[in-house]
């Protein structure tokens, strides 16, 4: 299913996720790629109590008209891209709304005191399922699975995009990437773009 309407402006989107996924490597490709379309794009991200292994969320807030605050009000975001399902699902609690359109990656990345024994982490299916309860439309999409298959697993923030982009929630399009991916990744552009086409073919088999 495609998401077809007109953009909301601002439209505002929250990448959620830990350190070290590529939360900002996403929201810095997406910007760069709006930017050379003629879009106001501004940035911000927060980060928990610890930059790799913590929580990090980015805000992105895209308009035709003007500059908005780089931060996203509570319970103001249209599009929730989740790169791990308890954050994805924190992130829900604070900026969703009944009719947030959300994208999770539904590998957990355990947290220090699960590793250590002291805590628990919710059950997948559960975690999921109520991320679907909270949103007016779900897709979940195995980003890292499918980006350990093309030799990386970090691919999967590039995968992510290219599903973002092929559900059409953003006014960008595989050409609007291409420039920004090949600066970005000069030596690594092919695969980059292989990831990118992946994560488009993922989203257009979900119905």
């Amino acid at each position: 299913m495609t998401v077809k309407k007109s953009m909301k402006d601002p439209l505002n989107v929250i990448i959620a996720g830990v350190g070290g996924q590529g939360n900002i490597v996403i929201s810095s490709l997406i910007g760069a790629a709006l930017v050379k379309k003629g879009y106001f794009v501004v940035v911000g991200e927060t980060y928990g109590a610890s930059q790799r292994g913590g929580a990090v969320v980015s805000h992105v807030r895209i308009s035709k008209e003007t500059q908005y605050g780089p931060l996203i009000p509570d319970g103001c975001a249209d599009i929730i891209l989740g790169m791990e399902p308890a954050e994805t699902l924190r992130a829900l609690g604070q900026f969703g709304n009944p009719n947030v359109l959300t994208i999770v990656n539904p590998r957990p990345i355990y947290p220090l005191s699960v590793l250590s024994g002291e805590g628990e982490y919710p059950d997948i299916s559960n975690l999921v399922e109520t991320i679907k309860e909270l949103s007016d439309k779900t897709w979940v999409i195995n980003a890292t699975e499918e980006a350990q298959k093309l030799g990386n697993p970090m691919f999967a923030n590039v995968l992510l995009i290219g599903a973002l982009i092929a559900l059409g929630m953003l006014p960008l399009d595989k050409k609007s990437l291409e420039p920004v991916l090949e600066e970005r990744f000069p030596k690594a552009f092919e695969a980059n773009m292989g990831a990118f086409k992946r994560g488009a073919e993922l989203a257009g088999q979900i119905r």
